[in-house]
């Protein structure tokens, strides 16, 4: 099952995806994604077999969880993205946490804004984890049960002010994609056995197997969860591999006019323009 967040003229809504359109569960049911997830996503199987409401196109894409509570961000989770930084760069001891504001995430077909005090805008193409059972202190053994679904995500990074510290390169306004949909976990049951593809402007610039993660996704609930409890809607991002922009010659820096799509197996592709900040 594909589930959504969007809007329309009458207003954000989310639903579930069916063919080439989406049956919009918030009108039958209230709420938001999040509240779904909090009850469980087999409350919306019930309304599979409607007709949809709204064509695909016919909807603005928001990000799946708009009113995520945690976006957590992992860096360096692939070993190959740790080599491209160069020689003695080492992996890490533990998971490289960081947090996201909410006002960085955008949907499926919205701009990514470079930011008029930078030119070094990256991007991070990553599998996203959706929590569905709140839990704290989970043991890698049950961390999966606590999973709703995945989605893709684009970690897009200022580099030059990630400098100054990870919160600021990770933070810019609308520079996070996540979308276009998640996927419930019963369509995914083994998260390390995906295909992650990153392409600019339709070259492909990043392609790994999930399964290549340092820390994999249990162990990353385990270690978050014991940090501060787990509630439905957080979102996990789980590291990107390398052909990031920064450590290409000459760097492939984003730029206005770009479109960048990052696409995995089972999931869907996440397409986004980049545009340059007004004023």
């Amino acid at each position: 099952m594909r589930l959504m967040s969007f809007s329309t003229p009458a207003g954000p809504s989310f639903g579930m995806v069916s063919g080439q359109g989406v049956i919009d569960l918030g009108r039958r049911l209230g709420g938001t994604l999040r509240g779904l997830l909090a009850q469980g996503v087999d409350t919306a199987r019930s309304f599979a077999g409607e007709a949809p409401d709204h064509a695909l196109t016919a909807v603005t894409f928001l990000p799946v969880v708009p009113d995520a509570a945690k976006i957590i961000g992992i860096g360096l989770n692939y070993r190959s993205h740790v080599s491209e930084g160069g020689a003695g760069r080492e992996a890490p001891a533990f998971p490289r946490v960081f947090s996201r504001w909410n006002d960085t995430l955008l949907g499926h077909d919205a701009a990514m804004v470079r930011p008029r005090v930078s030119t070094h805008f990256d991007y991070e193409g990553e599998l996203a984890v959706i929590i569905g059972k709140p839990g704290r202190h989970i043991s890698k053994a049950a961390a999966l049960s606590h999973v709703a679904g995945y989605a893709c995500f684009n970690d897009g990074s200022v580099r030059d002010w990630q400098k100054h510290t990870t919160t600021s390169g990770k933070n810019f306004f609308a520079s996070g994609p996540f979308g276009p949909w998640m996927v419930t976990a019963d369509e995914i049951p083994d998260p390390a056995a995906l295909t992650l593809t990153t392409r600019v402007n339709g070259q492909q610039v990043q392609r790994a197997s999930t399964g290549d993660l340092i820390y994999d996704i249990p162990t990353l609930i385990e270690y978050v969860s014991a940090i501060t409890p787990l509630a439905p809607g957080d979102v996990i991002a789980t590291g990107t591999p390398e052909g990031v922009a920064s450590y290409r010659d000459p760097p492939g820096w984003l730029k206005p006019g770009d479109v960048v799509e990052v696409e995995i197996s089972g999931i869907g592709t996440l397409r986004n323009p980049v545009v340059a900040e007004e004023g």
